[in-house]
């Protein structure tokens, strides 16, 4: 397996975060949240700050996690309290956290090139590779971050079965019955989108210490590879259960990076990525629906031709 192959597995397995993230609010609380392009940048600045200041990279991510957290419940008590549309309520966050994430990291772009970061020490560990007939499947970096991507889908898993996370879910499916039940439906919109960015923090967290550097910039589209790993996930792997659908949007992820990279190698402009990222989206949105309408077609066809020769 080549090294572009490889590295797509990575970068999937760290953008499966991101991904779940994302999930959180599209499916679970049926919420566009736009935040997500600023969370993300916001969770890269903040870990790189630290972590140049001397803070543990755990400890720094950690801190992303809880700031991109406020980013989100800030968004939901826009929506919320203040009774902002959630797109447009996800849009002024997403610009606020453009200049707060400039303010954090003082310039553009903050380089961790010399610092120790969380992949420092996965290098450290020294994992073997995991090779099948003398072909590697996986790069020993990429086995770590598989485990720390299952023990974050585990604890989502949890989560979500839990009786907040079960409020959050009828939330999302039907507010006005889980509101006559008693439960605050504000309180669980202002909790997932904490926990939506807090995740999609981490993510930019891990991103910024893979890549060595935090850019203000690197939010640019997330939401779009976020939902194009949700729905590629949920179209190839199935979505009859949480367990299920929180593995399929990991996969997604993988996939779709497997895609980016293959593409690239097959020569197209690395400044079309944008443009494929579009078409991967429209393609797994609109495909299934084509798909349903002509196997019901189909199906009154030959039901139609049953009856005329009965």
């Amino acid at each position: 397996m080549n090294l572009a192959i490889m590295g797509a597995i990575e970068q999937g397995l760290l953008f499966g975060i991101l991904a779940l993230g994302v999930y959180l609010t599209f499916r679970i609380l049926n919420v566009p949240d736009l935040t997500v392009d600023g969370s993300f940048a916001l969770g890269g600045a903040i870990a790189a700050k630290f972590i140049i200041d001397g803070i543990n990279p755990f400890l720094a991510t950690l801190l992303a996690f809880v700031v991109g957290g406020a980013a989100g419940a800030f968004t939901g008590i826009l929506h919320t309290k203040g009774k902002v549309n959630a797109l447009l309520a996800g849009i002024l966050t997403m610009i606020a956290l453009y200049s707060i994430n400039l303010r954090i990291m003082g310039k553009a772009n903050l380089p961790l090139l010399r610092e120790d970061t969380l992949f420092t020490y996965v290098k450290d560990l020294s994992v073997p590779n995991l090779a099948v007939g003398g072909v590697t499947i996986l790069t020993g970096v990429a086995m770590v971050f598989l485990v720390g991507v299952l023990v974050l889908k585990v604890v989502i898993d949890w989560f979500l079965h839990t009786d907040i996370g079960l409020d959050l879910r009828a939330t999302g499916d039907n507010p006005k019955m889980i509101r006559s039940f008693g439960v605050n439906t504000d309180t669980t919109t202002i909790v997932g989108l904490a926990l939506s960015n807090g995740l999609v923090a981490v993510s930019g967290a891990w991103v910024a210490q893979y890549q060595g550097f935090a850019d203000v910039g690197m939010g640019i589209g997330m939401i779009v590879i976020g939902l194009a790993s949700v729905i590629v996930g949920e179209v190839l792997f199935g979505s009859s259960s949480i367990f299920r659908v929180t593995l399929a949007v990991i996969l997604g992820s993988i996939v779709y990076r497997l895609v980016i990279a293959l593409a690239l190698q097959a020569g197209l402009n690395p400044s079309d990525m944008k443009l494929i990222t579009a078409l991967i989206v429209i393609i797994a949105l609109t495909v299934p629906t084509i798909a349903k309408g002509i196997w019901k077609k189909q199906g009154v066809r030959t039901v139609r031709g049953g009856s005329s020769d009965a």
